[in-house]
């Protein structure tokens, strides 16, 4: 689990080719930005979403927790990072940009971060608590060799605050609410966002961890909860399940005794990659691809690079040294498919799992079966993701008509029917280029009731005349 938060924690922190010079690294700290609320709300008050995408004042977590034992615990811990402005001096103490050392090493003003957590332990049972989860300012100075000059490194305090609210729902159900808040100033409400992130938590996210009971998942509530878990209110951040999946799906609803509420949306049980060797801080990205694309930096790129952060030295340092055995797992991982022999859905291999054997299939005209009516390209259908095993962003879309486009079969017999949402205003663009949504059969509820055309029927001959039509 600690690996899935330090991953979110420095996602985005610095991205290829990880240059102070990059476009990409000019504008930086995108998730769980908490700034002061005189500075973010200047404008106008925010809009609550459950996406740390968007910037604020404050982060809300609710969540549902089972207690089994009157002596049950909570163990709340807040993460986040300061900035820390690096300023280069020269050896006669002037700010600069760029400083060369008589060592070849290069010194870059930029803007770095330090990683600050608070963590809290009580008791679990109705009442509110409230914490102190801010971290004080300070400065730094390292001189650098041969009298060359000097690196200052200064910290803005950053004040805020965490409150922790229990409300008994029922026999040994709780809600939990996590409320951390930045209770700083910016002091000019316009000033430069720079200037205010100076002042502000970043990358904040809360774990949470319980003995004595067990988290309900809000993906995966179970039927008797369902409405429990519709009801609990996230803003800027979303609840997941942590910790090792489990072997086999749970029949009444999802549960685990750790929680990450993480600005960026996961599905319950995230992991990283056991192939990966280390973060790229850029885990949209695929591993291989940035591995090789950093491979390719020249030296010169790589010597900025080194200057710009320590985090971005290390990763040089990783690629630079990376044994064969190390990057070849990187390439073609596969998790999904059954061991050679098994038996696919419907007990055979699909025809496909042979090289060339697909050509009896066609996305756009293939149907499926989905209660009682045949779906395909054109048929409109009602979106229903199943808690269980759904994608984390599929769930936004409960409830939504849409328009499939075509059925696809996966090699492992599975089948998934791309769709485009009716009241997108991109949806005509989507089905352009084919970017769609992908749901199981079961997943959709089919509207009209009207079949669409079933190539294997149409391709049948048609029966001759009967005497009476002859």
């Amino acid at each position: 689990m600690s690996a899935v938060a330090d991953a979110v924690l420095y996602e985005g922190y610095l991205l290829y080719p990880y240059r102070r010079s990059s476009p990409k690294n000019r504008a930086r700290w995108q998730f769980g930005v908490l700034f002061p609320r005189d500075w973010v709300e200047a404008d106008g008050p925010v809009s609550p979403g459950v996406s740390g995408s968007a910037d604020s004042w404050y982060q809300q977590t609710e969540c549902l927790v089972r207690v089994h034992r009157p002596d049950a615990v909570l163990r709340l811990r807040v993460r986040y990072l300061q900035v820390q402005h690096k300023q280069v001096e020269d050896g006669a103490g002037r700010p600069v940009e760029s400083l060369g050392c008589d060592d070849g090493t290069v010194q870059l003003t930029f803007e770095e971060a330090v990683t600050r957590e608070a963590e809290f332990t009580v008791a679990l049972a109705e009442g509110e608590h409230v914490f102190p989860v801010g971290s004080p300012g300070g400065t730094g100075t390292a001189e650098l060799p041969s009298g060359a000059g000097r690196v200052v490194r200064r910290r803005e305090e950053v004040r805020a605050g965490t409150v922790l609210v229990a409300e008994r729902l029922g026999d040994g159900l709780l809600r939990l609410r996590v409320r951390t808040a930045n209770e700083g100033h910016v002091g000019d409400p316009h000033a430069p966002r720079d200037r205010a992130l100076r002042h502000a938590l970043i990358a904040t996210h809360t774990l949470l961890a319980v003995e004595g009971a067990e988290f309900v998942s809000l993906i995966d509530p179970g039927p008797a909860l369902q409405d429990a878990a519709r009801n609990c209110r996230n803003d800027f951040t979303f609840p997941v399940l942590g910790g090792v999946p489990p072997a086999a799906a749970p029949t009444d609803g999802s549960v685990s005794a750790l929680l990450l509420s993480s600005p960026i949306i996961l599905p319950d049980h995230p992991q990283v990659a056991p192939e990966s060797p280390g973060d790229l801080h850029d885990a949209g990205e695929i591993d291989e691809i940035l591995t090789l694309r950093t491979m390719l930096l020249t030296d010169e790129e790589k010597r900025e690079a080194r200057a710009t952060d320590p985090r971005a030295a290390e990763i040089l340092d990783r690629v630079d040294t990376m044994p064969p055995e190390v990057f070849e797992r990187l390439h073609g991982a596969i998790r999904s498919l059954s061991p050679a022999g098994e038996a696919a859905s419907g007990g055979s291999r699909p025809a496909w799992w042979q090289e060339c054997g697909d050509d009896g299939l066609s996305p756009a005209t293939d149907t499926v079966l989905v209660d009682g009516v045949r779906v395909g390209g054109g048929s409109p259908v009602r979106l229903c993701p199943r808690g269980r095993g759904a994608d984390a962003q599929d769930m936004f879309l409960a409830g939504r008509t849409a328009t499939v486009a075509a059925v696809f079969h996966d090699v492992d017999g599975s089948t998934h029917l791309a769709v485009t949402v009716d009241d997108d205003p991109a949806a005509e663009l989507h089905g352009w280029y084919g970017r769609f949504h992908y749901f199981r059969p079961d997943e959709v509820e089919p509207l009209g009731g009207t079949d669409v055309p079933d190539p294997a029927a149409a391709a049948e001959p048609s029966p001759g005349p009967t005497p009476s039509e002859a």
